[in-house]
């Protein structure tokens, strides 16, 4: 992979050249304003070597990226009995529909749309104080990309929760059904939070370094949880883009609608890739065209004989 650094500031520029960016998440006022004419990645690989190009130290609102470590932190804290909630399969439809909550008894179909992002964020609470709640997730975070410089962007949450309106019917439905412990105000307020943390590619890649298990790396999960986390993340991790990006690109992802996606390669390199302006699935369009080139030229994918 010597060529890696090099291929990395290449893709880059064909991004920039192409000037095709996609539009930024513009229902979420503080997301609309950032400008999407912008492109990072970085890499940290096995041997401990760690790449970036492009806008690699711009630091980002994760968004739904931060559903994978509050997943994390909940499964730490209850194991197997969040699956009691929560389901394990896709959902086949956008990221905040109601849809099959309606139809399948207030149960959502997996963590990683809002409803199961909801009720993991509802389980983390666990009677506890909304800030007891995001310090436990934060240090998670930190510990994982072993850098406390890492914080919560309050503009952003604020903004969220002023046009959180899908996402309260979501959790109004959840309690009819007897799925919310705690007050939606509460679980809003925190969720909002929880998804205005703010990263760089540098950061989000080494955080992901615990999901890809690479040697070195703090044990902050067990290697069984690593790997189911990674199957809910290429299965679900791009919402009802999912299927697709599996066929691009092979590799479990998570995306956000700030624009980041998260990308394992287990045991070999954690990825992550930023340009904040999205595709018709709600995923970022330079992203995911950047992860596809990536997987090609390395040759990583989880099918790959």
């Amino acid at each position: 992979m010597d060529g890696l650094p090099k291929e990395l500031e290449r893709l880059v520029a064909e991004a920039r050249g192409a000037g095709d960016w996609g539009r930024p998440a513009d229902y979420i006022p503080e997301l609309a304003k950032v400008d999407p004419a912008q492109v990072g990645v970085a890499l940290c690989l096995a041997d401990g070597t760690e790449l970036g190009a492009g806008e690699a130290d711009r630091p980002f609102s994760i968004q739904s990226i931060s559903k994978v470590f509050s997943l994390a932190a909940v499964l730490g804290r209850l194991g197997d009995d969040l699956w009691r909630r929560v389901g394990r399969e896709p959902s086949g439809t956008a990221f905040d529909s109601i849809f099959l909550l309606e139809h399948e008894n207030g149960r959502p179909r997996n963590p990683f749309i809002n409803a199961g992002a909801l009720v993991t964020t509802d389980a983390l609470l666990g009677g506890r104080e909304p800030r007891q709640a995001l310090s436990e997730i934060m240090h998670l975070v930190r510990a994982a990309a072993e850098d406390d410089d890492i914080h919560i962007d309050k503009a952003v949450a604020e903004s969220e929760k002023a046009t959180a309106s899908r996402n309260m019917a979501l959790l109004y439905y959840l309690q009819s059904h007897d799925n919310l412990l705690n007050p939606p105000e509460m679980v809003m307020g925190t969720y909002a939070h929880q998804c205005a943390i703010e990263m760089t590619c540098r950061q989000l890649a080494r955080a992901g370094r615990m999901l890809a298990m690479l040697p070195g790396v703090p044990a902050m999960i067990s290697p069984l949880r690593a790997r189911r986390i990674n199957a809910l993340m290429m299965t679900c991790g791009q919402y009802d883009g999912s299927g697709n990006f599996a066929f691009r690109v092979g590799l479990p992802g998570k995306s956000g609608v700030g624009g980041g996606i998260l990308l394992v390669a287990p045991g070999v390199a954690s990825i992550a890739v930023w340009s904040p302006g999205l595709d018709g699935y709600g995923n970022s369009q330079v992203g995911t065209w950047l992860a596809e080139r990536i997987a090609g030229y390395t040759g990583w994918s989880v099918f790959a004989p």
